[in-house]
C-alpha cells in the first residue's frame, strides 16, 4: 500500500512484444490524469525468452527505474515474490500454459484475449484460479473504457427502448500474400485467422449491448450461426461472419424479454468500416466510430427526439455525439479494474466476469465447428470429452 487510500499493484509482465509494450506504457501513465485516485501500478519484473530482451524492454520503457528485474524465462517472473499480478501478452495458443503456471504460483492473472483457444481450456483455468484463490480475468480492455460506460448508460436508460439489431465489424488488411506463413495471423498453430484475433471485438459489443442488457436477464443466445472463408495459404479463416440470435420464445431463461440479433464479422484482408458498430433500438440508433476496440466517438440518434444527455454536443435535431479524450491509449482502465478487484479480495470482475469470457469462447467454439476450422494436433491443451 502506497498510503491509506491508494492501493499500488505490483506487476510482472510476460512477453515483450507490441501488446505488452502498449500495456506497460499505459501502466506508467499517472492515474490522476484519468481521475483515478484509489489505485496505482508498478512494474517490478519482466520475463522474456532471454534476459537481454527483457532488459532491453525495461531500458526502453522504464529507463529511470533500475529496480525492475529482468528474467530470461517466464518462470522467473512467476517465482518472484515481489510480483502480485501477472500480465500475459503471449500469442493465443500460449495463454493456457502461461496462465496456468502463473495461477499455480499464486499470482493474480490478467490474460490477453482470446483468453484461451477453446472453452474447455478456460474452464480449466477458472477452476485452477478458484482452487488457488487468485484473481483471474481476460484482458478485454474495451469493456472498461469510458466511452463504453457512457454508451451503456444511454442504452439502458430506456429512452431508446430495447436493442433490436446490432452490426459490428473489425477487419484489418494484413497483406497476407506478402507475409510469412509463420506470422501469427496465418499460422494455425498460433490460433491464426480472423476469428480469434479480431473476432473478440465485434463480439464484445454484442455482449455489452445485448447480453448485458437488463431485458435479457443474462440469457445466452438461443442460436449461434457462423460461416468462414478460408485462405488457401494456410487454411485459417480470412473472413468470418457469425450471428447471435436472442429469442425469448425459445430461450431457456424464461425471464428474458430481449428479442434481438447481432450480426458480427471480421476479416484479415479488408480495412475496418465506418461506423464500426451500429446498434439499432426501438426508438433510435447508436453508432460507434472505429477503431471499435478503443473508440473515442459515438453518436446517438433518437427517432422520438429524446432528451439530450448531460455534457454532450448536439449534432442535429434529435441527435448528439460525444468524443472522449484521455492520456494514454486506453489499456490502463482494465489495469485499474484488476487493482481494485484485488484490493477488495475479489476473484473476478463484476464488469467482465468469467461468465462473459466463457460465453465468448463457447461462441467461438461453435463458429469454428460450423466453419470446420480444426487446430493442429496439440494446440488445444484441454478438450471436451466426446
Amino acid at each position: 500500500m502506497a498510503s491509506d487510500s491508494l492501493y499500488q499493484l505490483r506487476w510482472g509482465i510476460i512477453s515483450t512484444g507490441y501488446i505488452a509494450t502498449s500495456f506497460v506504457k499505459d501502466l506508467l501513465v499517472d492515474p490522476k490524469t484519468r481521475d483515478t485516485r484509489d489505485v496505482a501500478h508498478k512494474v517490478v519484473a519482466v520475463g522474456s525468452r532471454t534476459v537481454e530482451s527483457a532488459q532491453a524492454f525495461i531500458d526502453r520503457l522504464i529507463p529511470e527505474n533500475d529496480e525492475v528485474k529482468a528474467y530470461g524465462s517466464y518462470d522467473g517472473v512467476f517465482a518472484d515474490e515481489t510480483v502480485q499480478a501477472v500480465y500475459i501478452g503471449t500469442p493465443h495458443t500460449f495463454h493456457y500454459d502461461n496462465a496456468l503456471a502463473a495461477i499455480k504460483a499464486g499470482k493474480h492473472v490478467l490474460c490477453e484475449k482470446p483468453v484461451t483457444t477453446n472453452s474447455a481450456e478456460l474452464r480449466s483455468l477458472i477452476a485452477a484460479a478458484k482452487e488457488h484463490s487468485v484473481f483471474f480475468m481476460e484482458a478485454m480492455w474495451t469493456r472498461f473504457q469510458p466511452l463504453v460506460k457512457e454508451v451503456k448508460k444511454i442504452a439502458e436508460s430506456g429512452d431508446l427502448g430495447k436493442p433490436v439489431v446490432l452490426h459490428a465489424d473489425l477487419s484489418g488488411d494484413f497483406d497476407i500474400h506478402n507475409i510469412q506463413t509463420t506470422h501469427r495471423i496465418l499460422d494455425p498453430a498460433l490460433g491464426g485467422g480472423a476469428l480469434l484475433d479480431l473476432g473478440p471485438y465485434p463480439l464484445v459489443w454484442a455482449i455489452i449491448a445485448l447480453y448485458e442488457n437488463p431485458a435479457n436477464n443474462k440469457a445466452h443466445p438461443s442460436r449461434v450461426t457462423g460461416a468462414m472463408v478460408k485462405t488457401p495459404i494456410s487454411g485459417v479463416d480470412s473472413s468470418t461472419g457469425f450471428t447471435l440470435t436472442f429469442d425469448p420464445t425459445v430461450s431457456s431463461n424464461t425471464e428474458s424479454s430481449l428479442a434481438a440479433q447481432a450480426l458480427l464479422s471480421c476479416s484479415i484482408t479488408l480495412d475496418a468500416p465506418t461506423p464500426g458498430v451500429t446498434i439499432r433500438f426501438e426508438r433510435g440508433t447508436i453508432t460507434i466510430e472505429p477503431p471499435i476496440y478503443c473508440p473515442k466517438t459515438f453518436k446517438v440518434t433518437y427517432l422520438n427526439k429524446g432528451v439530450q444527455q448531460e455534457g454532450a454536443k448536439a449534432a442535429s435535431e434529435g441527435s448528439f455525439s460525444k468524443t472522449f479524450e484521455y492520456v494514454g491509449k486506453g489499456w490502463h482502465f482494465q489495469a485499474d479494474e484488476v487493482a481494485r478487484c484485488i484490493s477488495q479480495g475479489k476473484l473476478e470482475s463484476n464488469l467482465w466476469g468469467h461468465d462473459k469470457s466463457l460465453l465468448e469462447m463457447e461462441i467461438f467454439d461453435e463458429v469454428r465447428k460450423q466453419g470446420n476450422y480444426v487446430f493442429p494436433p496439440g494446440v488445444e491443451k484441454v478438450v471436451e470429452a466426446v
